[in-house]
């Protein structure tokens, strides 16, 4: 699989992820990132909210079972309250699609969240206006 150069996304995106990042605060928050690849960059649209998912002060659970079969979903966002953006063992071991994203409070600025691929390397974040 080619490794993602890139993940673009629209600043509503963004908002949206802090917006119930914030909502949740102290615990932690996860979303679905659905979009669409073309070439070496994710396009990130919308999000959604994951069936029967937990949240709790210092994780975020979902049965992965559950997840609809929408090949749309490029991966998962979740919250670090703690402010810590670095991906966690358990973070990467549990990596779903093609992208994980951190927001770490208090989930305001650009850098404030961080994108990784499948091998935890990060990846550069564009945000659009459009």
């Amino acid at each position: 699989m080619a490794k993602t150069i890139a993940v673009s996304m629209l600043r509503e995106v963004l908002d949206s992820i802090f917006i119930s990042a914030r909502e949740l605060y102290p615990k932690e928050t996860v979303l679905l990132l659905r979009g669409k690849k073309k070439k070496d960059t994710i396009y990130i649209t919308d999000l959604l909210v994951p069936p029967l998912a937990t949240y709790g002060y210092g994780f975020a659970n979902l049965p992965f079972h559950m997840l609809p079969m929408d090949f749309s979903i490029m991966g998962l966002v979740h919250s670090h309250p703690s402010g810590n953006k670095s991906a966690s063992d358990v973070d990467v071991n549990n990596f779903y699609g093609r992208i994980m994203m951190i927001a770490g409070f208090p989930y305001e600025t650009e850098q404030d969240i961080v994108a990784y691929n499948c091998d935890g390397e990060k990846i550069p974040i564009i945000i659009t206006d459009q």
